[in-house]
């Protein structure tokens, strides 16, 4: 393997630990971690769409929005599949699956809430800096659930 390949893996390999921290560190409610997964210094072109959401633009709205995810969150677990990574110059490109099982406040007499399971797509935008890849943006869009309806594409009478 030549230099240029070897330097273009590591930078791979860099990236999908970068992403893996962010997921990581939403899981385990680490706000000061998730904030370091973010671009400092980028209050207004940093961006976010949560699943649902309207865009949130600069740093601050973002990691508001994960504070309040977090506050009201009481387990979340993701499952990453379908993980690709394309990269131009000091510009990555992260595109995912996140199989995501959460749960919310529990209900009297539980420790926790019900479990539910939703897929959402996600493109995750990492920008190099002299701290490692930071996520510049963040897009995730629901999938959504197969219908049951006829092969014929029609619903049933």
């Amino acid at each position: 393997m030549n230099e240029e390949h070897a330097r273009a893996a590591a930078d791979i390999a860099e990236v999908e630990a970068a992403n893996t921290a962010f997921y990581e560190a939403l899981e385990q409610g680490d706000y000061e971690n998730l904030s370091e997964s973010w671009l400092p210094g980028e209050d207004l072109t940093v961006s976010c769409v949560h699943p649902g959401w309207p865009v949130l633009t600069g740093r601050g709205e973002v990691l508001r929005s994960y504070a309040l995810i977090m506050a009201n969150t009481e387990y979340i677990q993701f499952f990453l599949t379908d993980v690709n990574v394309a990269m131009t110059g000091d510009t990555a490109l992260v595109t995912c699956t996140e199989n995501i099982l959460s749960g919310g406040p529990a209900e009297e007499g539980n420790a926790l809430g019900p479990l539910v399971g939703q897929l959402v797509v996600a493109t995750n935008v990492f920008r190099r800096t002299p701290d490692g890849w930071k996520l510049w943006s963040h897009h995730g869009s629901p999938v959504l659930a197969e219908t049951d309806e006829d092969e014929d594409g029609e619903t049933p009478a």
